[in-house]
Order: C-alpha cells, then sequence, then structure tokens
C-alpha cells in the first residue's frame, strides 16, 4: 500500500471512529508504528488530524464535520464538568443564549429550574430538554434544520435573532485559536454564531482543551470578544495564560 492510500484510510477510520491509535493502526494496516507517526505527521501538516499521545483525532474542515451523536461519546466527564461551571455563571441573566452541540445541551440540563428564564437557542435537542421545566419560556430559531446536529440556521434564524438582546450566551466553536479567533466548518453555522456575538451583553465560550489550537473554515468571532472561557484541566496552565492575555477569564475544571 502506497503512503497516499495507506493515509486516506487513516483519516477515514479517525473520522468514522472519532480518532485512531497508533498501535492498532499499525496492526491493521501491517506497517511499523513508526510509519503510522510519519503518515500522521504528514496528516497534521494538512490541517487534517491533531496528534495525541498514542494516537490521533480528525480536525472539522469544511468538508468534514463530526455528528452530535458522535460528539455525545466523546469525553463526557469532561464536558459535564465544564457544563456544571457554566451553569454556575449566570449570575442575575434572565434571558439566555444556548448554542447548538452536546456540550451547550449540558450546559443546558445543569441550569438551576428555580427561577425563571427565557431561553433562546437554535439546538432542537437542547429546545427538548428545556421545554417540560414550567421555569422556562424557551424560543426555538426558525430555519432549516441540519441533520448533522439537529440545529436551525439561514436567514430565518439570524433575522429573529437580530431582534433580541441577550443577557447571557453560552456559545461553541468547532475550533479556537490565539491566531484564527473561533471557527467553525459552515458557513450558515457561522452566520447565527455571529449574530450571536452581536446581540449578547456577555458572551462565554464552553468546550474540551482538544478545540484549542484548531482552526475550521469560518470565523465567527476573536477570542477578546469572549468574557470567559471554560474548559478542562488538559489545557495547560501556561496556555490558558495565553488566552486570558487577549481579554477573557478562564476557567479550567
Amino acid at each position: 500500500m502506497q503512503a497516499e492510500e495507506r493515509q486516506h484510510r487513516i483519516l477515514a477510520m479517525a473520522r468514522g471512529d472519532g480518532g485512531v491509535d497508533v498501535g492498532k493502526l499499525a496492526a491493521d494496516l501491517a506497517v511499523a508504528p513508526e510509519t503510522i507517526r510519519r503518515d500522521l505527521r504528514q496528516l497534521e501538516q494538512h490541517g487534517l488530524v491533531r496528534r495525541t499521545h498514542g494516537g490521533a483525532y480528525p480536525v472539522e474542515t469544511a468538508r468534514f464535520e463530526t455528528t452530535l451523536a458522535m460528539r455525545t461519546t466523546r469525553r463526557v466527564p469532561e464536558k459535564r464538568r465544564i457544563a456544571k461551571a457554566a451553569a454556575d455563571q449566570l449570575a442575575d441573566a434572565e434571558t439566555v443564549f444556548i448554542d447548538e452541540g452536546f456540550t451547550p445541551q449540558l450546559i443546558a440540563e445543569a441550569l438551576p429550574t428555580d427561577r425563571p428564564l427565557t431561553i433562546v437557542t437554535a439546538s432542537l435537542t437542547t429546545a427538548a430538554v428545556l421545554a417540560d421545566s414550567t421555569s422556562f419560556t424557551v424560543l426555538m430559531l426558525g430555519g432549516r434544520v441540519r441533520g448533522r446536529t439537529l440545529a436551525t440556521v439561514d436567514h430565518w434564524a439570524t433575522r429573529m435573532l437580530a431582534g433580541f438582546v441577550v443577557d447571557l450566551a453560552y456559545v461553541g466553536a468547532n475550533g479556537i485559536s490565539r491566531e484564527h479567533g473561533l471557527t467553525t466548518p459552515d458557513p450558515a453555522v457561522a452566520d447565527v454564531k455571529a449574530q450571536v456575538v452581536q446581540v449578547a451583553r456577555r458572551l462565554v465560550f464552553a468546550g474540551v482543551h482538544t478545540k484549542f489550537g484548531a482552526s475550521s473554515f469560518c470565523r465567527f468571532a476573536e477570542v477578546a470578544d469572549l468574557e470567559m472561557i471554560i474548559t478542562d484541566t488538559n489545557l495547560t496552565a501556561t496556555e490558558a495564560h495565553r488566552y486570558s492575555l487577549l481579554g477573557p477569564h478562564v476557567i479550567r475544571v
């Protein structure tokens, strides 16, 4: 098998499984572990994967985005800790935006139910989670529903958002970097998120450490737009400090 074909297979496996292991790849493809490491280095240089100790995971690009179902199976303990810490930042907010994605859905589940809140969301799953609460008024953004994330996009959603002023917005991203800000693969999703940035008084990013240093196709916000970043302790204290120098308070949980 030629290197190019092998790398295509490795990338397909990473995208299908959410990550790959060097040892398993070497056995499956009948090559030396060092060959796999070399392949992963080349894929990383092309911005297609991010290497980890012993393996790699796929980077989301304009042509590839993980499904919501896949996100519910990866790094769940970290995401739950992040969600709890994010919900604790509610303060005196009365109106809240909750983004699409699994971590924002966990934030919705962690919100206190002993006070009235008006919650705006583009996520069908998050709206369903919140709808049973008698304390919450849930506003679902209209628009085209994306099958990969079960969230609404396009001009219906952005036009509806433009009429609001939201006290606090919890936003996610496919990547966040000091150089390129907050990014996502799909322009329609980026438009919705950019509108949220415009209408929110406070903006909180909540996401696991693997989001950091990654960049996708469409930028919708700068790091300086954020009041706070909440992530897990696998983001080093040194790197967290570098992000804090751009403006936001960084919490590692």
